[in-house]
């Protein structure tokens, strides 16, 4: 597998994110062919989209205030986060446990990083949709089959930094159902399925970054994924509560 950042130039609301992925790839000499994975920040699908807020507009609740004195959070963030997130569990400084469409992430996937003063990104509406026509319109331009991945940043219970996390997926499956095949021993899993999505995504955010690398792109080649046609979101991902480790382990239904 290969892995190729690709830089862009400051994506904008309103701009046409396609032609801003064809003008990249083509400035920096490199070719789409079939059966690449396009893999891309959720934050430019994010700018594209137009969720881009001013902190300013919002004025804080009660809870808010609340939420905001409890774990050193601006009022007006700490509104938004009540606003975005389904469910809101605890946190420490700076950060709050939530629930956001059925992932559990930090502040309901609302950033600062990369955003313009006083202003914060949401999570897209509709990563799934987006990353379906973003596909259907390079295959429409360009002829070539390929794979698109919306890729945020997630944290793992009791390890230090973010990961990759696949938001939406288009053109192969996310998730690999390895229940009933053999180990080197000849044991039948039982239980294991392989979140290809999210370790693709994790790659493509090690090029990615964190910071100013200007880098939302990354063009993936001979990944080892089983292409369709499928178009995958939260929900194709999802592990239900009552079977997943950490929810049941910790009591919430």
């Amino acid at each position: 597998m290969r892995l190729y950042a690709v830089k862009t130039r400051i994506v904008k609301t309103g701009d046409n994110i396609v032609e801003v992925i064809l003008e990249s790839l083509k400035e920096q000499g490199l070719q789409l062919e079939d059966w690449d994975v396009l893999a891309l920040t959720s934050k430019i699908v994010a700018y594209a989209e137009g969720r881009v807020a001013k902190l300013s507009d919002f004025k804080p609740s009660n809870k808010a205030k609340e939420l905001a004195k409890k774990f050193s959070l601006q009022p007006e963030f700490a509104e938004l986060i009540l606003r975005e997130a389904d469910k809101v569990y605890g946190g420490v400084e700076k950060a709050v446990l939530t629930l956001k469409n059925g992932v559990l992430t930090a502040n309901a996937g609302i950033d600062n990083k990369n955003a313009p003063a006083g202003s914060v990104v949401l999570w897209p509406k509709n990563a799934k949709e987006w990353a379906k026509h973003i596909r259907e319109e390079i295959i429409r331009k360009t002829g070539k089959h390929i794979a698109v991945l919306i890729v945020d940043s997630e944290l793992t219970p009791l390890r230090l930094g973010t990961t990759g996390l696949a938001l939406a997926v288009v053109g192969f499956k996310p998730v690999t159902d390895c229940r009933g095949e053999k180990d080197i021993f000849g044991k039948p899993l039982v239980i294991t399925r392989h979140a290809v999505g999210d370790d693709l995504a994790s790659a493509a955010h090690l090029l990615m970054g964190e910071a100013a690398e200007k880098t939302p792109m990354v063009l993936i080649k001979d990944a080892p994924v089983i292409f369709d046609e499928g178009v995958y979101g939260f929900v194709d991902m999802m592990i239900p509560f009552n079977e997943c480790i950490f929810m049941t382990a910790f009591g919430h239904p």
